[in-house]
């Protein structure tokens, strides 16, 4: 180490830390390319082709950026991190596909405090492994080292994706009309919303053994299930010939703030508690932290990922093409403003 990197170093700031990060995580990062990606990991800039693009008649491109927010104190206690990567990238894979888009490609900025290498690369991992499953690449990011910045043993991790999208297939809920059927994909658990009320309330409480009110699932585990991505299901309704009038991510603000943001004007929704499975986690917090169910459908997904709205008539189809995962939760209603549960 040379002398300026030595004075760095007492500074706060290791760069042989990041460049170990890199290193552990190259692999990974490699394993989502395909002959699109140009130029990636150790490129100033990503280069991915737009050749695809030339194949569409008006290809729109669709971008989301989000982070986990303080589910990493979770990742943190559990000393688990590979879950935390997949989540950002399903995170914003279900954003851009609410608008029937698909992904393209990812970038990620990771920065901490102190850069602990093996922690970083864990977390790169599990955003590779979530770009594979998903046909899409991780071409770049970010990581960085930040002490005075960030408090000692945190993490922050957040993600940007582009998709894409023909303009006639865009998804903006223009069709939605009174009397579509609201149908759920299921959560697997709190995803990444809602986690500091949850770990204020929960703070007490042992969380690594096996817990019977959670199914056998320590507190930990539970709050680390992994935010799903329904680009999966999704797909298979379109590809069944569904016509999906609109679609509602079930993130910060439950489904009384996410799903009229998808509603035209002068139209509501009446969902109906008890018409999918709510994990228990859920139940387990409301009951520990006393809190009010308003507030609990203000905060969490309460086990709805995502919303699906459908035609009343092809509602039976919708459910017989994915028998296992989606629930009638309720409509859309006339004269109503906002989300009823009942």
């Amino acid at each position: 180490m040379n002398e300026q990197n030595k004075s760095y170093k007492r500074a706060g700031v290791d760069i042989t830390a990041g460049q170990r990060a890199t290193a552990l995580m190259t692999e990974a990062v490699r394993a989502t390319y395909g002959p699109e990606v140009l130029a990636g990991i150790g490129a100033f800039g990503g280069l991915y082709s737009a050749a695809r693009l030339l194949q569409m008649t008006e290809p729109v491109l669709v971008a989301s950026t989000d982070g986990v927010g303080t589910k990493t104190a979770v990742a943190a206690r559990m000393g688990t991190w590979e879950t935390i990567g997949r989540d950002i990238v399903n995170h914003c894979i279900n954003d851009v596909l609410v608008q029937g888009a698909y992904p393209l490609f990812f970038l990620d900025y990771v920065a901490a405090s102190v850069l602990e290498p093996e922690q970083v690369a864990s977390v790169v991992r599990g955003m590779a492994l979530a770009c594979r499953e998903a046909g899409c690449a991780l071409i770049g990011g970010e990581t960085a080292e930040m002490p005075g910045i960030y408090a000692p043993g945190q993490m922050d991790i957040v993600g940007t994706l582009i998709g894409v999208v023909e303009r006639s297939r865009i998804i903006d809920g223009l069709r939605i009309r009174a009397g579509d059927v609201l149908l759920a994909l299921p959560a697997t658990g709190l995803h990444t919303n809602g986690y500091s009320l949850a770990r204020a309330v929960l703070e007490p409480y042992d969380w690594q053994s096996a817990n019977v009110e959670l199914g056998g699932q320590s507190i930990g585990e539970a709050l680390l299930a992994v935010h799903r991505s329904y680009l999966r299901p999704v797909r298979d309704l379109l590809e069944a010939g569904i016509t999906i009038h609109g679609m509602a991510h079930i993130t910060g603000g439950g489904l009384i703030d996410n799903l009229p943001r998808v509603l035209p004007e002068g139209l509501g929704a009446t969902v109906q508690r008890g018409a999918w499975r709510e994990p228990p986690i859920f139940g387990f917090i409301q009951q520990r932290g006393g809190i009010s169910t308003a507030e609990m459908f203000h905060v969490f997904n309460m086990g709805v990922g995502m919303v699906v709205i459908v035609p009343r008539e092809q509602a039976t189809r919708a459910l017989a093409t994915l028998s296992v995962e989606l629930s009638v939760i309720g409509e859309v209603v006339a004269g109503q403003s906002g989300v009823a549960i009942t």
